[in-house]
């Protein structure tokens, strides 16, 4: 070969190997080499079995705290060692924070079960994920309705029933079963990872609020993102990721004529009674429609936008199969847009009860000296509490005042909750998308929930940093009712849904 054409030659291989190059780095960038999660998907498949016997082991341990008794307390201090030790093995470095004592009402104490800190890496150039779970249950008893015992957990049809299964051991289990699958591979964690998992959510979170803000310049420093995984998703098949919840402001309101109750034929005819004034006073807040009848009540909710439209139109939801399976005869809406609307993204009154009324099957002939209603307010963006409470009191003041009457009103708001919202193109909101589609083959339904979720909110305040909802759960799990359940399909592929996440962030980040 001449010295011409090996130069040529040189200078086209060495042009092809640039091209090569380049190729590879534009792939490197553009998506993660496959065989990782190959391999991790392939590990849980294979280890399935032992990821559900630990949820056995896991929903086994009476966690439940809203019993404060003794006994329930010593089984949610054996839940957190339990979830220490797991974490420990994973080579997790952890920190049990004791939270002291809580006063119950006799003058009784007993002690709060610790909150769990724990981290796995700390490189500074990946991003650093902090996941929240909790680990206490609702109270369960088989003959509240149960077809098995609560606390064994049973597989019925690919079903996994157990209290906790799905609220939320399952879920925190499925992010320890990824970081383990990473580990058993050897395989290099693509995130830095933190667990904050608590043991009193279920009673009112005591004592949270208090050691976030005290570990926010700590533990939550390097924190970038924070993911809640304690809801649901709007289907039984199709995931979903939450990106808001509306807040609350519960009400009550107290008609007071005496201390004691009157008899009916006695007092009957010649005093204001407190019963008819309350229903006054509960009827003139929301009409048939459901609308609020509160001056001003709508004023600060955020307009609709044309994304938002798109986003529930987007949604797949049966509302014939809604309707049928809520045992529902007709809702107020007729369309699935104006329903999810009204779940999300306005807020609702609803009237829960009336303490101090005569409510006991027989007849018997009382006029109660003094009653309280009990109502509440789902608040959206941009509702604000306080401006909420004032709406509320001056319009029950004004209805009062106009039936003359000789007895005493007294409101009070003895909850207010902010709503919380998200920004749907937040890293981590793409990088779920991203993992989703990977694992499930499908685009998630982007929801809110209508309930209230106060940590999310709380993280957001605090933290200062993005905060995501990645539901696992189907819509159909039961939390916090009879026969609770996870999919075994749910628990696995969530599983594998966390490990991607954890790539997806890597390479997003």
């Amino acid at each position: 070969m001449s010295g011409l054409r090996r130069n040529a030659f040189s200078q086209a291989s060495s042009f092809l190997a640039l091209l090569l190059l380049l190729e590879g780095v534009m792939f490197s960038s553009s998506s993660p080499p496959s065989w990782p999660l190959d391999k991790v998907f392939q590990y849980i498949d294979l280890h399935q079995d032992e990821f559900v016997q630990t949820l056995k082991e896991w929903v086994a341990v009476k966690s439940d705290s809203l019993q404060p008794v003794p006994r329930f307390r010593k089984e949610l201090f054996l839940m957190m060692a339990m979830a220490t030790d797991k974490l420990q093995r994973l080579g997790a470095e952890v920190d049990s924070v004791d939270l002291g004592s809580q006063q119950l009402p006799g003058g009784q104490s007993l002690p709060i079960p610790p909150i769990i800190l724990a981290h796995l890496g700390n490189d500074p150039k990946k991003p650093t994920v902090c996941f929240y779970g909790h680990l206490d249950v609702q109270s369960a008893h088989q003959d509240d309705g149960w077809l098995t015992d609560p606390y064994t957990l049973m597989e019925v049809d690919g079903k996994l029933y157990g209290r906790g299964a799905t609220d939320n051991k399952g879920p925190v289990l499925a992010w320890i079963n990824a970081v383990s699958t990473f580990r058993a591979l050897e395989q290099d964690l693509p995130v830095n990872i933190k667990f904050i998992l608590e043991g009193m959510e279920e009673a009112g979170s005591i004592a949270l609020e208090e050691l976030i803000r005290k570990e926010k310049d700590r533990f939550f420093s390097s924190v970038d993102y924070i993911v809640i995984s304690d809801n649901l998703w709007l289907s039984k098949r199709k995931p979903a990721l939450t990106y808001g919840t509306r807040g609350n402001s519960y009400f009550l309101v107290k008609v007071k004529c005496r201390d004691q109750d009157f008899h009916s034929g006695t007092f009957g005819g010649i005093l204001n009674e407190p019963v008819a004034d309350l229903v006054a006073l509960l009827g003139s807040l929301v009409d048939s429609s459901g609308h609020i009848l509160i001056p001003g009540i709508y004023d600060q909710v955020a307009p609709l936008t044309e994304e938002e439209k798109e986003m529930y139109e987007a949604i797949d939801l049966d509302l014939e199969q809604y309707r049928s399976s809520s045992q529902v005869e007709k809702f107020l809406f007729d369309t699935k847009e104006e329903i999810l609307m009204h779940l999300w993204r306005y807020p609702s009154l609803s009237i829960h009860g009336i303490e101090g009324a005569f409510d006991k099957p027989g007849t018997k002939t009382v006029i109660p000296g003094w009653v309280t209603g009990k109502f509440s307010i789902r608040l959206v963006p941009h509702m604000n509490v306080s401006m909420v409470e004032k709406q509320v009191k001056q319009h029950l003041e004004d209805v009062f005042s106009k039936r003359n009457s000789s007895n005493q009103m007294a409101i009070s708001m003895v909850l207010g909750v902010q709503p919380w919202i998200a920004n749907t193109n937040d890293t981590q909101y793409l990088a779920a998308k991203r993992a989703i589609r990977t694992v499930f083959g499908t685009e998630p339904d982007m929801i809110q929930d209508g309930s209230s979720i106060p940590i999310a909110k709380l993280f957001q305040d605090i933290i200062q940093k993005s905060v995501m909802m990645l539901p696992l759960g189907a819509v159909d799990d039961g939390e916090h009712s009879q026969n609770e359940k996870i999919n075994r399909w749910n628990y696995i592929e969530g599983s594998k849904l966390f490990a991607a996440f954890f790539l997806e962030m890597a390479k997003l980040h």
